[in-house]
């Protein structure tokens, strides 16, 4: 929204303008390169003269330089060199921990709007163009984005005045998930954080397990069947990279299981394994949490890891995951109609129905999971849901079905009223 001369931007902008002033002049591309590369390294240099931060830091701009390194890698292609290639060695920090406290420590004065807002807005049916509202957030504050579509407004600013934000946004519809949080707050967190140098678990074990979960009682199930460290997590709960590579790291096994236990998930705890060097991890592609719990009651250890990971991989694939949530808002799917507040019924991660009822839904969609083979079916409740209409659901379930083994369990997820999983 407002660019800013001393970044990326300037080296970009000034290498650009250096190769438009050679055309017709330079003609080997080899040269022309060569050129744009000395004009970015000066722009880079120039960068603490433009960004008074960076000056007092007495470092150029990290996005410039990152730009500035690409170039000259093509450069030296250009001129016959071959591609760099991945060593998989250690990935060294710039700098270390102590030195970057140090450095975040001096620049508490350069927010200069403490309050990060945050809001959607549904809007109201004679709603103004949001464009006006855009025009005010800039007059109390920056880093301004406003998106909106039919029905929603979706709103991010940084103020000084958090509750002009938000009566403003009245003004177009009412508020939905409203948040405010200091910066400058979060700011001096990070900087008792980077003092503390984290320290990976040695791998003395020679099988480890990590796992994404939300909610007590399912965090309880994974730790009674030995998962070492839980991750905090879940559907519209994403944990970091970071967070799973440092829950790998503080697992003291030589070979590390991680279960995703969402699709969502799946790519960061695949990365955060990418960057462990010292012992071998095996993401499992588990995208439920009864698929999570069932390859770890598969893993024996007696068993060699190619034998686990193969039995835990089988495990996971034979069961069935039912999920009951609610629509957030309107809206239409492959066609269908949703309102506000109905009942989402999910079939192994699909839209199976809608329905108004939570019991019967819940019922229903059992029911659509149990298979001829069926043996198992486990209901884990949520928040929303009693441990009554949880064990009246499960009875219905033994009466429909005698030969199967019905089990209840209090999860207290978030987000789904019930996880259910038959197997």
């Amino acid at each position: 929204m407002n660019p800013t001369e001393g970044t990326i931007l300037t080296v970009a902008r000034m290498g650009y303008e250096k190769a438009q002033s050679l055309e017709g002049k330079v003609t080997d591309e080899v040269e022309l390169w060569e050129e744009v590369c000395k004009e970015c390294k000066i722009a880079l240099d120039n960068t603490p003269n433009q960004l008074p931060a960076l000056k007092k830091a007495g470092v150029v701009d990290a996005g410039g330089m990152g730009l500035l390194i690409i170039f000259e890698a093509m450069l030296g292609v250009f001129k016959g060199g071959e591609i760099v290639l991945p060593t998989g060695g250690e990935v060294k920090k710039a700098v270390s921990v102590d030195t970057f406290a140090s450095t975040v420590g001096d620049f508490d004065e350069v927010i200069n709007f403490t309050y990060c807002t945050e809001m959607l807005i549904t809007k109201n049916e004679d709603c103004e163009d949001c464009s006006k509202l855009r025009a005010y957030l800039e007059t109390i504050g920056d880093c301004v984005v406003v998106v909106d579509d039919e029905e929603i407004i979706k709103v991010h600013v940084h103020t000084n005045d958090p509750g002009k934000a938000i009566q403003k946004g009245l003004e177009f519809g009412y508020i939905n998930l409203p948040k405010i949080e200091n910066m400058k707050l979060q700011h001096k967190q990070r900087k008792q954080d980077a003092k503390q140098t984290f320290v990976p678990a040695k791998p003395e074990n020679d099988y480890g397990f990590v796992a994404i979960s939300a909610g007590k009682g399912i965090d309880a199930m994974f730790k009674d069947i030995g998962v070492d460290c839980i991750v905090s997590g879940g559907q519209t709960m994403n944990p970091s990279t970071d967070d799973i590579y440092e829950a790998i790291c503080s697992t003291p096994a030589k070979t590390v299981f991680v279960l995703p236990n969402n699709k969502n998930i799946i790519l960061a705890a695949e990365q955060a394994a990418e960057l462990v060097n010292d012992r071998k991890v095996c993401v499992l592609q588990t995208r439920t949490i009864p698929q999570g719990l069932s390859a770890m009651l598969a893993f024996d250890p007696e068993s060699d890891y190619s034998e686990n990971s193969i039995a835990m991989t089988e495990a996971l694939n034979n069961v069935s995951t039912g999920q009951l949530t609610f629509a957030a808002r309107d809206s239409d799917f492959e066609g269908r109609e949703i309102k506000k507040g109905e009942i989402l019924a999910l079939e192994n991660g699909k839209l199976s129905f809608i329905d108004k009822d939570l019991s019967k839904a819940a019922y229903k969609l059992a029911k659509r999971l149990v298979k001829s083979d069926s043996s198992f079916i486990t209901v884990i409740y949520g928040e929303g849901v009693t441990e009554s209409m949880a064990q009246a659901l499960a009875a219905q379930l033994c009466s429909k079905y005698p030969d199967i083994e019905v089990n209840v369990v209090n999860g207290g997820q978030p987000v789904y009223y019930y996880i259910i999983s038959v197997e």
